[in-house]
């Protein structure tokens, strides 16, 4: 089934230097984008990470240091691959757990300023994960009968999850091809940051989402208890996280001088 899409959706994968999304970098990403018209691009690039690379990750994706020492850092090539998924939507395979949050930090962490909260996040695994609770290569054996060589590189991991979800269109008749309704479906929570430290409630209302204040008011505490900014700031939280707090925090304090 092809997608119906309102604005171009860039599908994406990185390989990365380990799991921490707080001080792991990039060392390939691929991505591939979808026009409404059915029209694709792809672009793949090695980045310099501009640290050791560990055995085990090398393990995995098969990336190297000496495989990555001549190419572009992510300083170099941010501003592109910024202007590349401007005014896109956004895919992957455990993109909204992982893939979104290390790319947001990377921006960040060399000064680029893309805003994506008026982006859509389909996460293709949450889906299969409702569905059927398999991996990406059995999902794609699954939905697409195929066996996925070469798993663990970008460009392959990224190919079949687009792949993958147009053949769950395909599969699951409630699924609605669309991508508001499959970003909607395919997220557990409604995030304020990418990592998930604050949360939406029900009334659409900010909570923090660990520590001793889980489950309370974002804006409430900031009044109560300022020096819990203070200290989430000076912590080892993300960039994307201690950015969202203090948009917070500076709204509160606007709302207080204009009342």
């Amino acid at each position: 089934m092809k997608l119906n899409l309102k604005n171009p959706i860039v599908f994406f994968d990185l390989e990365t230097t380990g799991t921490n999304i707080n001080t792991d970098r990039i060392v390939e990403i691929c991505y591939l984008k979808i026009y409404p018209n059915g029209n694709e691009e792809t672009k793949t690039m090695r980045i310099n990470p501009e640290m050791h690379i560990p055995e085990e990750s090398s393990a995995i994706h098969g990336i190297y240091d000496p495989d990555v020492v001549d190419c572009s850092t992510f300083k170099e090539v941010a501003k592109n691959i910024a202007r590349d998924i401007e005014g896109c939507d956004l895919a992957g395979f455990n993109s909204n757990r992982f893939d979104i949050p290390v790319l947001a930090e990377e921006f960040l962490r060399v000064g680029v300023d893309i805003d994506m909260t008026k982006r859509k996040f389909v996460d293709v695994q949450v889906i299969f994960h409702k569905m059927e609770q398999r991996t990406l290569s059995a999902a794609y054996k699954f939905y697409c009968d195929q066996s996925l060589e070469d798993a663990h590189t970008a460009e392959a991991d990224t190919r079949a999850t687009y792949e993958v979800l147009k053949a769950q269109l395909d599969r699951y008749p409630e699924l609605q091809n669309d991508v508001a309704f499959l970003a909607e479906y395919s997220s557990y929570n409604k995030n304020v940051d990418f990592a998930g430290r604050m949360v939406y409630d029900e009334n659409g209302v900010e909570i923090f989402n660990f520590g001793k204040y889980k489950g309370m008011s974002v804006a409430e505490i900031m009044k109560k208890d300022p020096g819990y900014y203070s200290w989430i700031l000076n912590s080892d939280f993300t960039l994307n996280t201690k950015a969202v707090l203090t948009r917070i925090r500076l709204r509160e304090m606007s709302n207080l001088i204009t009342k």
